[in-house]
């Protein structure tokens, strides 16, 4: 068995594939003949190894030849354009195995020239950007082919209104590499008042590199697409600040020229009423008046009664006290208020109550009961025989009544709170309580009935 190469195509020297040039995207082929120099007939098995094994096939992968015959393969490569691929040379081989004699197995090699090419991808973000004078862009770049590239960045407006910085000028890619450049946008002067202004703008990615050397290369130059943006320059003073102001000013122009006038004028006003005098009544007319004369000047019967006297009392003064509603003469009240503290057992009722004084008369008007610990249970609360309340201690804290009109309570009646523990509650402490334990204060005016 004697393989050799196709005489085909162009040989190099002490190879025995002829070499092959393919550039990924694209499919290349090559053929290599089998001859049979034994006195058998031999079967063959065709194999590919080396780096480019994975896109590479052969065709037919097996054969049989008699003695002293030959047969052409063929070989396929189709390398995929990825920059996985990288451009250059790599070494192929094709396996040829002898199946009645696979000590005779043999390599055949040769050389793969893989092409160039460029395809570099650009992402602008984000493509608006509102600001006073400045606005940041992110200019990602990525390498897709399969050679080393520099880049430079190439900006574009229709004006002269915008500067450009670049924080990387030229950067260098690998095949499959990628870099984020931070793009400035800046505008020479600032937008007071009106609306926005829009400055659209491009950036363009190319090839470094004088434009002869980029063409003699194997995969040529390149040129990415063009990125369109825009830079929105909004105004220092927008337009709902400037509506503001003026609404400003016109209640500022309204105080000082309707509402100031009148409130001098009512002050100016009600000082001068303040200090005018009195007119103080002459001793003659008081006298007419306590006793009542008619058109003659002379008293019409019985005694003139002097000011200060009761009608019909015998001059005698009246007291500064006050009756009650019910009849009750009372004297002048005091606020005053009492607390009832109660603890009470689990499973257990227990009761606690104030006793309003001898000779007073309590007109309740704010009660406040504290559950601190949050114990469970039922409370009533009673004022004398008035039910007043009956709550379930786990729906509250702290609760609080009030009222408009006294609830009034007589001597030696009671402020009664009646508890029923169920459950004691957990403290601030942490550490749940033995005993449930209330406190009810009850606040209002107390009167004497003296």
């Amino acid at each position: 068995m004697t393989p050799s190469a196709a005489p085909s195509g162009p040989r190099t020297p002490g190879l025995d594939i002829p070499a092959v040039s393919v550039t990924p995207g694209d499919i290349a082929s090559t053929t290599l003949t089998i001859r049979n120099d034994s006195d058998i007939v031999e079967a063959y098995g065709l194999t590919v190894v080396g780096d480019g094994a994975a896109w590479t096939t052969v065709e037919p992968e097996r054969l049989s030849l008699y003695p002293g015959t030959s047969e052409t393969v063929t070989l396929r490569l189709a390398p995929p354009r990825s920059p996985e691929i990288r451009a250059g040379e790599m070494p192929l081989g094709v396996r040829v195995l002898p199946t009645e004699h696979p000590e005779s197995v043999t390599v055949l090699e040769t050389v793969v020239s893989v092409g160039e090419f460029h395809d570099v991808r650009t992402q602008l973000s984000p493509r608006r950007r509102r600001g006073w004078l400045r606005g940041r862009y992110l200019l990602a770049v990525r390498n897709q082919g399969n050679a080393p590239v520099r880049v430079a960045f190439t900006p574009g407006q229709a004006g002269e209104e915008l500067a450009f910085a670049f924080a990387l000028a030229e950067p260098a890619l690998e095949p499959g590499e990628s870099k984020e450049v931070r793009l400035r946008v800046r505008t020479s002067r600032p937008v007071w008042l009106g609306a926005p202004v829009v400055w659209p703008f491009t950036v363009d990615t190319r090839e470094t590199g004088e434009p002869a050397e980029a063409e003699d290369r194997p995969g040529g130059s390149f040129a990415a697409p063009a990125l369109d943006a825009e830079f929105v320059q909004i105004p220092v003073f927008p337009k709902w600040l400037l509506a503001l102001l003026a609404a400003l000013i016109a209640l500022l122009i309204a105080w000082f020229a309707l509402v100031r006038p009148a409130v001098r004028s009512a002050a100016e006003e009600a000082a001068t009423s303040a200090v005018q005098p009195r007119p103080v009544p002459t001793e003659s007319a008081s006298d007419e008046a306590s006793s009542g004369t008619g058109g003659a000047g002379k008293p019409s019967g019985g005694s003139s009664q002097k000011p200060g006297t009761a009608p019909g009392g015998g001059g005698g003064a009246s007291t500064g006290g006050g009756t009650s509603g019910d009849g009750t003469a009372t004297g002048a009240g005091r606020q005053s208020s009492a607390t009832v503290d109660l603890k009470t057992g689990r499973g257990q009722s227990k009761s606690g109550a104030y006793t309003v004084p001898e000779k007073s008369v309590f007109g309740i008007t704010d009660v406040v009961v504290a559950n601190f610990q949050g114990d469970e249970g039922v409370m009533t609360i009673t004022f004398g025989d008035r039910k007043i309340t009956t709550i379930a201690l786990e729906t509250f804290r702290n609760q609080d009544y009030h009222w408009v009109t006294p609830i009034r309570i007589g001597e030696k009646s009671t402020v009664t709170i009646d508890v029923t523990c169920t459950k004691p509650g957990t403290p601030a402490t942490g550490q749940q309580a033995r005993e449930c334990h209330e406190v009810v204060n009850v606040s209002g005016v107390l009167s004497s009935t003296d």
